[in-house]
């Protein structure tokens, strides 16, 4: 097998405690996702404004004569997405989506303060360092990782002709359309690094945004039993299909996602300064995304947030990613009574109401345009040079 050099130690480790996941894992890293790379390479020359009406009709799927006249190729891979596998059940989401609901507020501290930044302590972090992505539109990044996230979650959310299957299949896309740009960039090192967004790392990726979410979740204090825990995974588990994540290292269940998360944890180097980098511009944009624009307030909820953060993902790794010194003990059982405080308050006074603010929040966190859901996609590898998708 060629092994990235930037994976040859973590591999040799990781092998010790599983040899044919680690295997598994080195070997994705050299996987992109073939059908949307071979859209791409077809239909990029076209141009952004040609390629996002393309992508429209796909999405629409309505427009007979618009598909008849539409390249084959693009009919070919919506009828391939529009495909459901006998593995999946739309009514047994129903628990994960009021799970989700329910602890809508926490999802967003659990993914700000650990799931991202865990994802970033990886390679995954080149790619949105080199783009530039996180770095030049944070904030707007952000907002629009919340829109996907609310859209699988509301009922019906993944099927065919939801917003939820939409943005699902659009990640697919933007991550083949940053594959090629990257591809072709000096920036990108293929030997060190293996191909740049590669099946590997999406893989890894929705491990993190399901079961170690889940793990978050509970450490600041949310509620759910097993039924919807593992309701909650397989919501994750068709969506990161849609995203292109081919089912060989697709997980299954909340088990084989932890096991992934660790293995392929292993296998990744050391943070360098790139996770160091996007981990400190995610905390600090969390304020804004919540609409603190006063320097003073901004600057206090970033070092709340870092303390929490810390909490969350172990000295070790928040001593990796340069996190300031702040103290732990105590600080996420303080974030639970604080949370279970405010949950009696709100029952007791507004009663069902509380129910409304949580959504009304989660909408304002995310991106939401006026004109719908667009299909531009990048078209230049750094995000200061690209027209705005």
């Amino acid at each position: 097998m060629d092994i990235p050099s930037d994976y040859h130690a973590g591999h040799a480790r990781a092998r010790k405690l599983a040899p044919e996941l680690a295997d598994k894992y080195i070997a994705h890293t050299a996987i992109g996702d073939p059908e949307a790379d071979a859209l791409m390479a077809e239909l990029a020359p076209l141009g952004q404004a040609k390629l996002g009406r393309f992508i429209q009709i796909g999405m629409d799927g309505r427009d007979e004569r618009a598909l008849r006249e539409a390249p084959a190729i693009l009919r070919e891979f919506f009828e391939s997405c529009a495909a459901v596998p006998d593995w999946v059940d739309f009514s047994g989401f129903d628990p994960g989506v009021r799970m989700f609901h329910r602890n809508s507020q926490l999802v967003l501290g659990a993914m700000v303060g650990g799931t991202l930044v865990e994802g970033f302590s990886t390679n995954i972090a080149k790619s949105f360092f080199i783009t530039g992505r996180l770095r030049d539109q944070g904030v707007r990044r952000l907002r629009q990782n919340n829109r996907h996230m609310v859209e699988i979650f509301f009922p019906g959310g993944l099927e065919r002709d939801s917003d939820g299957w939409k943005l699902s299949v659009r990640i697919r896309l933007i991550h083949a359309m940053v594959r090629r740009l990257l591809g072709s960039s000096d920036d990108w090192d293929t030997e060190a690094w293996g191909v740049p967004v590669s099946a590997a790392h999406v893989g890894y990726a929705i491990t993190a945004f399901s079961a170690r979410l889940l793990k978050h979740l509970k450490s600041l204090g949310a509620r759910f039993d097993d039924e919807e825990r593992a309701s909650f995974m397989q919501v994750w588990r068709y969506s990161g299909y849609l995203m292109g994540i081919p089912e060989s290292i697709l997980f299954r269940d909340e088990n084989g996602a932890l096991e992934l998360f660790s293995i392929g944890g292993i296998c990744e180097p050391d943070p360098d300064y790139e996770s160091v980098a996007l981990a400190h511009s995610l905390v600090n944009s969390a304020p804004l995304i919540a609409g603190i624009t006063e320097s003073a307030d901004r600057e206090k909820l970033a070092r709340y947030i870092f303390q929490v953060s810390r909490a969350l993902i172990g000295t070790e790794l928040a001593d990796h990613l340069k996190y300031p010194r702040y103290p732990t003990p105590g600080v996420l059982w303080w974030f639970r009574m604080q949370n279970r405080y405010n949950r009696a308050m709100t029952k007791l006074f507004k009663g069902r109401l509380r129910n409304e603010n949580q959504m009304t929040a989660l909408l304002d966190v995310s991106n939401f345009d006026e004109t719908g859901i667009t299909y531009r996609l990048p078209d230049h590898v750094y995000a200061e040079e690209s027209s705005r998708w």
